[in-house]
């Protein structure tokens, strides 16, 4: 019997929920695992650098594996990998241990939105697939939210070993729902053969078309622009801001907000404007918020509302644009919906670790260079936009 649209929405959100709690609920404990470690806090920021290239490297075998084994599998699989993960990064005696186990976390944790992705196309077309992927934007826009509020309550009453039990629990309760209510939607005739040349074919064959490496860049470079607020957390709440570890809830639930205010329209929209509507209007929103973000930043100090407001208005426009961007992208190669899909979650995630690695230390100590930074890489994601339509108009 066909699963109701609602429960698989909430199915694939829980999944795709899982990277934002690996990233969002540890962040509050920075300060507590260097402590007990004697890190600094560039060597904690490799904690999450790491988890974001082994995510980024992994995510190009998650939908080429699902294309050949089924869709299923491949995310019990992961989940499980993932559990073991999370316990070993919940006993880390060292910080090389935990450095091991966030790396494995990482292998792993990007099935849930990979997969899920193809699942939507597998499932829905047209309109259909854009209202429940905006739908599932909506209900795991919830994570980011609460992750890090999750993670200040954990760590303030327990300690930040709880959050990587906490992870455990959440690893095995989605094991359970998945065996029991996720349903395979890739049929064993459709299936591609898991051999190294045809996946090489393959591989070049859709790296090389510039429609889609475009559309890759420039959802990646949209992400970017928000993600760099949320890796750079602790300095924004912390130093900026000058709050306490409760106090996470300030950044991450307007940003979260947005998403789900933009992802709500897109879903409203989807059979009004076209996808690549969509995108421009989304653009036009994420340009305000970065124009307002840097002109606030150059004349007054960081304080309540104003530097969190042009975060929220951003993620307005990112939501708003990313189910038509994506949906864009998997429509390329149809046959390959999987193998698609983790060449968009490889270049999403290998943008978040450089974001995360290299951008976020070298602006995070001052409002306005986070604010110049995001709007950089918002001009990098138009500037690929803009190349994709001309491609695709000759």
């Amino acid at each position: 019997m066909p699963i109701a649209l609602p429960i698989l929405a909430t199915i694939l959100a829980a999944l795709a929920m899982i990277g934002p709690f690996t990233i969002d609920t540890y962040l509050p404990s920075f300060p507590h695992i260097g402590a007990e470690f004697a890190a600094t806090p560039a060597q904690l920021q490799q904690t999450l650098s790491l988890y974001l290239f082994t995510l980024a490297f992994m995510t190009l075998f998650h939908g080429t594996l699902s294309d050949s084994f089924g869709r299923r599998p491949v995310i019990l699989v992961s989940l499980t990998l993932y559990a073991v993960a999370s316990i070993g990064c919940a006993m880390a005696a060292s910080l090389p241990q935990l450095l091991l186990w966030r790396a494995v976390q990482g292998l792993s944790a990007g099935a849930g939105i990979i997969v899920g992705r193809a699942i939507i196309r597998d499932s829905l077309e047209g309109p259909a697939a854009q209202r429940l992927m905006s739908l599932v934007t909506m209900i795991f826009s919830i994570a980011p939210a609460i992750a890090p509020v999750i993670g200040g309550w954990l760590q303030g009453a327990i300690g930040w070993r709880a959050i990587f039990w906490f992870l455990t629990l959440y690893a095995l309760l989605l094991i359970a729902g998945t065996a029991r209510w996720l349903p395979e939607t890739h049929p064993v005739a459709d299936r591609q053969p898991f051999h190294a040349a045809p996946l090489l074919r393959n591989y070049l064959r859709l790296g090389g078309d510039p429609r889609l490496v475009l559309l890759c860049l420039m959802i990646a470079f949209n992400f970017s622009g928000f993600f760099l607020y949320i890796v750079s957390a602790p300095a924004v709440i912390y130093d900026l801001l000058g709050m306490t570890e409760k106090d996470f809830a300030w950044l991450f639930v307007p940003g979260i907000g947005g998403v789900m205010i933009g992802a709500f329209f897109s879903g409203r929209l989807a059979s009004r404007i076209t996808p690549r509507r969509s995108v421009s209007i989304g653009y036009m929103i994420m340009c305000a918020a970065a124009t307002f973000n840097i002109a606030y930043c150059t004349m007054l100090p960081p304080a309540l509302p104003w530097t969190v407001l042009p975060v929220m208005i951003y993620t307005i426009g990112m939501a708003l644009a990313m189910p038509s961007a994506t949906l864009l992208t998997l429509e390329l190669f149809p046959k390959l919906r999987g193998m698609t899909s983790s060449l968009q979650g490889f270049a999403h995630s290998l943008f978040a670790g450089l974001t995360a690695g290299l951008v976020s230390p070298l602006v995070s100590g001052r409002a306005l260079t986070l604010a110049v930074a995001m709007g950089l890489l918002l001009l990098s994601g138009w500037l690929a936009w803009i190349s994709y339509l001309k491609v695709t108009k000759q």
